[in-house]
């Protein structure tokens, strides 16, 4: 079985296209892995959500999709707002039915944050000097029992790889990184920021060839100029300077968002 998987697409319908193409020149795959923060921001979030419901896509929510359903316009960022303010009924109604995780084969989990919260980094740690990557016990202490040997997480926006020891085993943990926002600034925690480092799309590609699963990460050429003319047009230009250039220039605080 071989899967793609993607996470934290963000409205970026260009970045998708580029995602789905690049997965097809590779062989393509039986089936796709969507680990949720699908549709807010800036972008196309009514068009990516005709895209993926059309295709049936295994999916989960993340933080964004429970936020969108739950918050009042009021409350929203600007980036949910603008996402909500371009939905459709079908398009609500295809968000309330995403499950919160997905055991999509055996062994494997995928979870937007971590197996207890859709706001917290797997494999990133946040503290008051900002963000790192986490240690393999910190890792292994936010896993708890996952009950599987192959753990998909998203939410952090960043690629990374790695394989803790629990006492039921060992477990390979995986982020796929994001495919339409490479970069942002956030304050949940503490005042940090997430930087893939270029404005690249990225996904992941997973296959279990009878001794394991294999892993790996991609990184994906797509028009991303137009993605961050989009934002400009939209009164995003830290999303703009994200995605341009996978670094934080401009920060919500900036821009007044």
């Amino acid at each position: 079985m071989r899967l793609g998987v993607v996470s934290d697409i963000h409205g970026n319908l260009p970045a998708l296209l580029a995602v789905a193409v690049d997965a097809e020149s590779r062989g393509g795959v039986d089936g796709w892995l969507n680990l949720g923060d699908i549709l807010s921001g800036p972008l196309w979030p009514a068009e990516t959500a005709d895209w993926l419901m059309r295709r049936g896509w295994a999916t989960m929510a993340g933080n964004h999709e429970r936020q969108l359903l739950a918050q009042v316009p009021n409350q929203m960022s600007a980036s949910d707002r603008h996402a909500a303010e371009r939905l459709t009924p079908a398009h609500r109604a295809w968000l309330t039915d995403l499950p919160a995780q997905l055991r999509p084969a055996a062994g494997v989990l995928c979870v937007h944050g971590t197996p207890s919260s859709d706001l917290k980094y797997l494999l990133q740690t946040v503290n008051a000097a900002g963000q790192r990557d986490a240690t393999p016990e910190e890792v292994a202490r936010r896993l708890g029992d996952p009950a599987a040997a192959l753990v998909l997480c998203g939410h952090s926006h960043l690629q990374r790889q790695m394989t803790v020891t629990l006492p039921a085993g060992p477990v390979q943990v995986m982020n796929p990184g994001s495919v339409g926002l490479p970069a942002f600034d956030d304050d949940h925690g503490r005042p940090h920021v997430n930087e893939a480092g270029s404005p690249h799309a990225r996904y992941a590609l997973i296959e279990d060839d009878g001794n394991g699963w294999q892993v790996q990460l991609r990184l994906v050429v797509y028009d991303w100029e137009a993605a961050a003319t989009q934002a400009e047009l939209n009164g995003r230009g830290d999303w703009a300077d994200a995605l341009r250039t996978g670094r934080v220039g401009r920060t919500e605080r900036d821009i007044g968002a």
